[in-house]
This record gives structure tokens, C-alpha cells and sequence, in this order.
């Protein structure tokens, strides 16, 4: 006999008892959530020591690296100039470099003896100044502020910390005291300034040989990638080329608006009659290679210069806030959008953040100098990552 459903009345099927699991659903939840934020939280550590070995590496090898890449970025900026040489001269690679350095030495010869004779006497006249602005800030602040003074004078009486101080000085004087610690230094220091000296000295050649270098510089890079998938080495050589191309538009508009900033904040504070205008003026300049950099060190150095200087005061104060304000405004309205354009893409705030971040992750002012094309870097990176690796989750 057969049951209604087909089947006979003395057979059961069998069907097997689901077995139960050893987490509940909420519980595998919990679990798969809490390994995948430890294996975010390990990604970031390995990112942290990746940043932490390529400091400590650029750190070690700055002085063979630094160089190189003074050499290279130039190369970069330079080789269209050296392509428009050979083209309108109808010369060859070599000559074509050959008369770009008669050029620039040429040219750079011109504004030395132009800019340099003023350039050093300010230079000696703010190093003889030093001592009188100490003294004048000494003499105001006793005489407008007596309060300060007592205050400092009382807290070092206090045993503990005139007892730091006394400490600090004593040991100040141990370690100048030896002759042949003095001598150490002092020939530390010749060793240093004349291995500077050196590794400046052999930029030129550096970039003499780059500039020789025809074509793209990543042209045959992808020849040497062949274990890399087609698609993630062409990914891979997009980024590289990216990267150049940001290097090289960042410090050729930043070297240019840095430049005209330095004529202006001269020019500026020369015609108000602040000290030391022209040479305070044209190192600000220089200073704005890294965003922002030159603006910060410009208050605060020319806003207590200006009311301590003799002859000036508030009304002087305020010039120099109105010569640098109207400087930022043509770096901000005019220089950056015609020269850089909006290249980088990146938010001013996010440039602070970044200078301050890759300063610190490469130790100082190598970070600080490549903050803005790193970070640019990494945006279009992850850009093309979201677009190609990362599917949106529906």
C-alpha cells in the first residue's frame, strides 16, 4: 500500500536533523565584525610602519636622494624648454643643454650682481640687528607690562626651577668646556658644510645627464613589469605618470609663484619702510615653495620686527598686515589660478593638514616639500581604485 503522498505505507524517508552550529546568526555577526576591524586596524599599522621605514629610509640616505631629486624635478620642468631649443635652433640634444646653461648661468650671474651686494648688506645689518631688538623688547615690555617681570622673576626663585635652569647652564658650560669637544664640533660642522656644499655642486651634473635623456621617462618602465596582469600594470604605469605629471606642474608653478611673492613682499615692505624689506621679502618667497609656509613665517617674524624696529609701532603693524594680505590676495586670485590652475584639486585646508602630516611621516622638510603632490597623488589613486576595484554595495 502506498500512503497518500506516494509513497509505501512501511518505508520513512530519512531526513537528516540540520546540525546545529556552534555560534548562533547574531553571534557570527558579532564575530565576522569584529575580525574585519581588526584586519582594518592591522591595515593601518602596516601602513603606519610602511610610512615609518620609508622616513627612516629617506632619512638615512637623504644626503645621496636629495640630490637626485632637486636634479630630477628641474629635468622634468626643464625638458620642454630644452625639446623648444633644439626645435627653433635646429640643434641637436647636447647643444641644445649646452646653451640652456650658458643661458641660466648667464642669467643668474645678472641678478646675483643685481640682487646680491643689498641682499648680503641687509642680511649683516639684521644679524648686527638682533641685540638691539632683544634689548627693545626687554625695555617695552619692563615699561608696559611690569607685571610680566614680576612674575617671571618670581618663578625663578622658586629652588625647583632656578635649580633646572642652574642645571641646564651648567651643563651647557661641560659641554663647551673640553678643547677637544669644541674641536669635534667645530670640524663636524666644516665636514657638514663642505658635504652640503658638495651634494649642491653636483646637481648640475645631475641634471646635465637627465636633460640628455630623450623621450618619456616611464616610456619603457612597463618592459620591466611582466609579472604584473595587463590590466593592473596598465593601472600601475596611469599612476606613475600621474604622479610625474603632478611633480612636475606642482614645483614649476610653485617655484614661479614663490618667486613672483618674493618680488611683491619686497617690493611691499621696502615701500613702507620696514628693515631688512628686501631680504625678509625675498626669503618669504622662497619660503612659499611649501603652501602657506612663507605666510606663516612672514607674520611672525615682520609683525614684531615692525613694532619694535626703530621708528615703528601700530600704524607700521598694520602696513605690513595690509602688504601681506595684498600679496596672499594675488597669490590666491591671480598667480595660483593662472599658473597652477586647479591641478591638485585639493580643499586649502586639506594642503595645511597635508604639509603638517608628511613633514611629520618623513621627518621635516622634505615631506613638507612633497606634501601637496603626495596627497594629489593618493587622491587620484584612490579615484581610480573606488572606479575599477570597488563595486557599490547595493
Amino acid at each position: 500500500m502506498f500512503s497518500s503522498d506516494g509513497r509505501s505505507g512501511n518505508s520513512r524517508l530519512h531526513v537528516p536533523e540540520p546540525t546545529s552550529s556552534i555560534f548562533s546568526a547574531n553571534q557570527r555577526r558579532i564575530v565576522g565584525s569584529a575580525v574585519t576591524i581588526a584586519a582594518f586596524l592591522g591595515s593601518i599599522v602596516l601602513i603606519i610602519l610602511a610610512f615609518i621605514a620609508v622616513g627612516r629610509f629617506l632619512g638615512y640616505f637623504s644626503n645621496v636622494l636629495w640630490p637626485l631629486a632637486v636634479a630630477a624635478v628641474f629635468a622634468l620642468m626643464l625638458h620642454p624648454l630644452v625639446d623648444t631649443l633644439s626645435r627653433q635652433l635646429k640643434l641637436r640634444q647636447l647643444p641644445a643643454v649646452v646653451v640652456l646653461y650658458i643661458a641660466f648661468v648667464l642669467l643668474m650671474v645678472g641678478a646675483l650682481v643685481a640682487v646680491l651686494p643689498p641682499l648680503i648688506q641687509q642680511l649683516i645689518d639684521f644679524v648686527e640687528f638682533l641685540p638691539t631688538f632683544w634689548e627693545n623688547v626687554v625695555t617695552y615690555t619692563t615699561a608696559h607690562y611690569p607685571g610680566w617681570i614680576e612674575i617671571a622673576q618670581r618663578h625663578l626663585a622658586n629652588p625647583t626651577i632656578r635649580g633646572v635652569i642652574d642645571g641646564l647652564a651648567t651643563e651647557s658650560k661641560a659641554l663647551f668646556a673640553g678643547t677637544i669637544p669644541t674641536l669635534r664640533v667645530a670640524f663636524g660642522g666644516v665636514f657638514d658644510l663642505a658635504g652640503f656644499l658638495a651634494q649642491l655642486a653636483i646637481i648640475p651634473v645631475y641634471l646635465f645627464f637627465f636633460l640628455l635623456m630623450r623621450g618619456e621617462p616611464t616610456a619603457e618602465l612597463s618592459r620591466h613589469l611582466p609579472f604584473l596582469s595587463p590590466g593592473l600594470r596598465d593601472d600601475l604605469m596611469f599612476l606613475i605618470r600621474e604622479f610625474i605629471s603632478i611633480i612636475e606642474s606642482f614645483f614649476r608653478g610653485q617655484l614661479l609663484i614663490g618667486l613672483f611673492m618674493g618680488v611683491l613682499f619686497a617690493i611691499g615692505f621696502s615701500l613702507i619702510g620696514l628693515k631688512f624689506g628686501l631680504f625678509i621679502g625675498l626669503v618669504l618667497g622662497l619660503l612659499n615653495i611649501v603652501p602657506f609656509l612663507g605666510s606663516i613665517v612672514g607674520i611672525a617674524v615682520t609683525v614684531p620686527l615692525a613694532f619694535f624696529q626703530p621708528g615703528g609701532g601700530w600704524q607700521l603693524i598694520g602696513l605690513v598686515i595690509l602688504v601681506t594680505v595684498i600679496v596672499q590676495a594675488i597669490e590666491g586670485w591671480v598667480l595660483t589660478p593662472k599658473i597652477m590652475g586647479h591641478q591638485t584639486g585639493l580643499h586649502p585646508l586639506a594642503i595645511i593638514v597635508a604639509v603638517f602630516f608628511w613633514g611629520t611621516a618623513f621627518g621635516g622638510i622634505l615631506g613638507m616639500l612633497l606634501a601637496v603632490p603626495l596627497t594629489a597623488f593618493f587622491v587620484t589613486a584612490w579615484r581610480l581604485a573606488k572606479l575599477k576595484y570597488f563595486r557599490p554595495i547595493v
